[in-house]
């Protein structure tokens, strides 16, 4: 830009540099409030513990999933101190996770778990694509899905970490698909 003799060019200039900086400042303001608002949504109450038929629980959530048929390997009758909402949670958004999975690839969806002496193991097998991303897999607001949120393997984790335990994601080694594993303490 030329320099006119009253100065008005640079006036422009900064004038719009003034907006572009406010416009700046009130998103950043705006999403601080968002993020800030979700936390306090969000938070996940302290587990309240009671005995939880595991089993029962997990042939319970399977069946919520009718898209497509979901396999259990039956494991061991085991009852641990869990909240039967927050874990019922947990599995609804793994099994639904690996259906969604299995459905692009028309693959199937397995759940097994076994129990140790000091804690129990729940794995979630899928024979969809795989985890392109496995860096974003925990990342708030991160999602692949359409529509997607991008809370729920957040929540998930909060969760088996409230009741402590553990949950991994991983591509399966044996064949195409992801592994889901949930740890829990006996």
């Amino acid at each position: 830009m030329q320099r006119t003799e009253n100065g008005k060019g640079e006036d422009l200039i900064f004038t719009d540099i003034r907006q572009g900086l406010a416009i700046i400042r009130s998103r950043t303001e705006a999403l601080g409030r968002f993020m800030s608002a979700y936390t306090q949504l969000a938070k996940l109450p302290k587990p309240t513990l009671t005995p939880v038929e595991f089993d029962a629980l997990v042939r319970r959530v399977a069946a919520l999933e009718r898209r497509i048929p979901v396999t259990i390997v039956d494991g061991l009758s085991v009852s641990i101190q869990a909240d039967r909402d927050q874990l019922e949670q947990l599995l609804i958004n793994l099994i639904r996770n690996a259906a969604d999975a299995a459905r692009e690839t028309g693959g199937n969806v397995r759940v097994e778990w076994s129990a140790g002496i000091a804690h129990l193991d729940l794995v979630i097998l899928d024979e969809g694509p795989g985890i392109s991303n496995p860096a974003n897999l925990f990342v708030p607001f991160f999602t692949t899905k359409p529509g997607g949120s991008g809370i729920g393997l957040v929540l998930s984790r909060q969760i088996a970490e409230a009741h402590g335990g553990s949950l991994t994601l991983e591509n399966r080694t044996d064949r195409r698909g992801c592994k889901a594993h949930l740890r829990l303490p006996l």
